[in-house]
Formats: structure tokens, C-alpha cells, sequence
């Protein structure tokens, strides 16, 4: 096989830096996010850890360690975290044609250089997209450099674990005896792919360390496992077999859902919330430049309130052609919503699924299609596109969703502002 390299840059406690970077006061105090309706931990920063405060838990569960070491809580700011990641990942894909960059999440990257070694020392490269990245976006990296998916993203752990690594690892120049001793230090849990259910087989076997893990035999290994892990194991020996994914995959479904901030009863508050999800739901189908054909709504009381019956129900509905018509979208969700509520019941959830997705190039019409009904959705999402995108998402919607203070809107009592739009930006006196 021809030896290929690729880079891996990943953004340091990313949604607790990307606040800290635009309040000064964070620096350096521990900082956790919580999720939607301000519920669980879904991100820390180094210093929430170094308290043991643990990844997920309810909020409530950790108020002492909280209160006693003025830990700073936010509630999440998606707006914030989707503006900064567009950037971080603006600032990688310069370096590499379009078919050479992997976005592989909101604060991860794979970059493949293969071709480009003839312009580029790893290294110095590693160390330029690390130093430029704080420059521009303030935020602190940790790169890693492999011959491989699995051993890029491997390096880059390393380069986060090991202080001596100044936040950058390359494994492809680095003597293989001291690859050996980092391997042979490392549980075997720490290999991407490699899950708890695995992890506790591989350590049955005697395959404890990222060493005996690199040193077994893949074939063998395939018949006891599978071929994904045959493929890591000749991965963690430098033989690239995981494909590149350069281009996002299509979606399959879009889904749009959050808990309320309090129980919900009233009819009209379940509509606007149902037509809040879809709407967001919408934009990223526009996004897509995808039409859906099915939409399937559900609605839930609380599952814990053990003191009444759980409601749990869900509705579809099929669209005689794919659409992505917020006015049609948005009747049907309402209109199914309607069809679901029962009055004694106190709701806490809702959402919507968007399902048979196609492309919005692969439309085809029949002697049926009202092409002047398409013409004018056309020309509504365009300007509603266009409104949103100058003067801000809650500038317009089908119906009173944007309204403030709704009764179901999900709790965010702790969010940072969003500094990119003209009510949020920084002004200086």
C-alpha cells in the first residue's frame, strides 16, 4: 500500500474556549456547558475536569463542587459554537483542495497531504495551522500527524495528553521505538473505533495496550471480530484503509426537537412550538437544497413523572409531492399536533422528523404539478432565506413561534449572547 499523511486538528475544550474567548473574565476559571433546558454537562474545560466534575450528569449532582470552586455555568449557545466552528474549519480547508478535507465535526478536521508533500514539511505544517488558528480565532489546538486516519487522530490524542508534545505529535517522523513506548502506555480504549464492548474483549484476550493491539494479526482478528477492526489494527501499522470522506454524506432524515422550559397543556403553545422545530428544521433541508416527501411529528408528556401515564405518541404525514414549502410544512405539523392533544395531559416534549429526502435537482413534475404553486414557494423561501440571513433568524416566521418568553421555549437562564449579530456584537465606549 502507498503511504499516505494526513493531519488531525481538533479545538481544546471547544465550546468552553470558544466562550472564554469572547469573555475575558472566563479565562482561566473552570467553565462547564450545559445542554438544552440547561440539564446536563455536555462540555468542560480542562480545569472543570481537574475538579472531577463528570461528562453528562445532571447539573443539580455537582452544585457543591460547583459553589465551592466557583465554577463558572453556561447554558449552551449553538449560535456562538456554529459561527466559530464555520471559521475554524475556513481556516484549514485554504490549505488543501476541496476532495483532500474532512470535516469531521463541529471542532475536528481531517486534512490528507499526501499530495502536497513536495510544499509542505508535517511538522512546520502542524505548527502553522496551530499557531494561525489562534491568531485568527483565538482558539487553542492540538494537532496530530499519522500515515493514517486512526493514527493521525491517535497523535492527536497524544499531543493533548502529553505536555511535552506542545500540542503537536507526529508519529510519521518519529523514531518507532518511542512509538512503541507511547503505544505500550496507552489502554487500548484509546483507539478510535475501539468502544467499551470491544475494549473489555480486547482486554479478555490479553490485548490491553495500543502496542498489542498494532502488534496482532489482522486477518486473525477479523475472523473473531469483524473487518472494521482488521482494518484499525493495519491502520495503527500505517496502512490507510478507512475511506476519506471529503464530501458530507447526504441526510437521511432531519429532526428538530427540545424539551419545553415547563409543562405545557394549551393547544396553541404546542402549535407554536411544533412550528418553531419545523422551521428550524426547514433551514437546514434548505441548506441541503433537499426537499422532503414524509413528515412525522410526535408529542410526549414527561417520562420520569411517575405520578401520571406517560403519553408518548407520533403522526405522519405523506406530501402527494416532495416539498420544502415552510407554509405547507408547517400547516401539516400543526394540523397533526392538533390531532394528538389530549387536554388533561401536561406535555414536556415535541418534535418533527423529516424523512424521504432527494435532492431538490432530482424534482421531477407529471401533467399534475402546479408549477406557478413551485414558482411562488420558490420565490417566499428565497426572500424568507434572505430576510433571516441579513437581520436574523427571529426577524421572521410562519406564525408567533418567535414571540418572547413563550412558556415552551427551553431554559438558557445562563447563555452568553451571540456575538455575531447587531443586538450581541462587542461595543467599545
Amino acid at each position: 500500500m502507498n503511504e499516505r499523511v494526513f493531519i488531525h486538528v481538533d479545538i481544546n475544550s471547544a465550546y468552553c474556549s470558544m466562550e472564554a474567548f469572547w469573555n475575558p473574565e472566563l479565562a482561566n476559571k473552570a467553565i462547564v456547558v450545559l445542554s438544552s433546558n440547561d440539564g446536563n454537562i455536555i462540555a468542560r474545560n480542562a480545569e472543570a475536569k481537574k475538579l472531577k466534575i463528570p461528562m453528562g450528569v445532571p447539573v443539580f449532582q455537582v452544585q457543591d463542587i460547583i459553589h465551592a470552586n466557583n465554577v463558572a455555568v453556561l447554558s449552551s449557545n449553538f449560535a456562538l459554537y456554529g459561527e466559530m466552528s464555520r471559521r475554524f474549519h475556513s481556516i484549514l480547508a485554504k490549505y488543501v483542495a476541496l476532495e483532500s478535507y474532512y470535516i469531521y465535526s463541529i471542532d475536528e478536521a481531517f486534512l490528507e497531504i499526501t499530495d502536497y508533500m513536495m510544499l509542505y514539511d508535517v511538522s512546520l505544517l502542524a505548527n502553522e495551522l496551530k499557531t494561525k488558528i489562534k491568531k485568527y480565532i483565538g482558539l487553542d489546538t492540538c494537532v496530530g500527524a499519522g500515515r493514517s486516519l486512526t493514527e493521525a487522530k491517535l497523535a492527536n490524542h497524544l499531543a493533548k495528553k502529553k505536555a511535552e508534545f506542545n500540542g503537536i505529535c507526529n508519529l510519521i517522523s518519529m523514531d518507532p521505538l518511542d512509538v512503541e513506548q507511547l503505544y505500550l502506555n496507552m489502554d487500548v480504549s484509546e483507539v478510535w473505533g475501539i468502544g467499551s464492548k470491544y475494549s473489555k474483549k480486547l482486554h479478555a484476550m490479553g490485548i490491553a495496550t495500543v502496542l498489542d493491539l498494532a502488534s496482532a494479526n489482522p486477518n486473525r482478528m477479523r475472523d473473531l471480530f469483524n473487518v472494521n477492526i482488521q482494518s484499525t489494527i493495519l491502520e495503527l501499522q500505517g496502512n490507510s484503509c478507512f475511506p476519506f470522506e471529503s464530501a458530507p454524506k447526504a441526510k437521511q432524515q432531519i429532526i428538530s426537537s427540545k424539551s419545553f422550559g415547563q409543562k405545557v397543556t394549551e393547544l396553541v403553545l404546542l402549535q407554536e412550538a411544533i412550528s418553531k422545530y419545523a422551521q428550524n428544521a426547514l433551514s437546514r433541508l434548505h441548506s441541503e437544497k433537499a426537499l422532503c416527501g414524509t413528515i412525522i411529528v410526535f408529542l410526549q408528556s414527561n417520562p420520569f413523572d411517575r405520578s401520571k401515564p406517560y403519553f408518548n405518541k407520533s403522526m405522519t404525514f405523506n406530501f402527494p409531492e416532495p416539498t420544502d414549502s415552510i407554509l405547507e410544512v408547517v400547516k401539516m405539523a400543526t394540523v397533526l399536533i392538533e390531532d394528538m392533544y389530549k387536554p388533561d395531559i401536561e406535555f414536556k416534549k415535541c418534535g418533527i422528523m423529516l424523512c424521504d429526502l432527494i435532492a431538490e435537482k432530482h424534482r421531477t413534475n407529471d401533467l399534475l404539478t402546479d408549477l406557478s404553486l413551485i414558482e411562488k414557494n420558490d420565490s417566499l423561501k428565497k426572500t424568507y432565506i434572505e430576510i433571516q440571513s441579513k437581520f436574523g433568524r427571529n426577524k421572521i416566521a410562519a406564525g408567533s413561534c418567535n414571540m418572547k418568553n413563550r412558556l415552551w421555549s427551553p431554559k438558557s437562564e445562563r447563555a452568553s449572547r451571540n456575538y455575531f449579530t447587531e443586538e450581541g456584537m462587542i461595543v467599545f465606549n
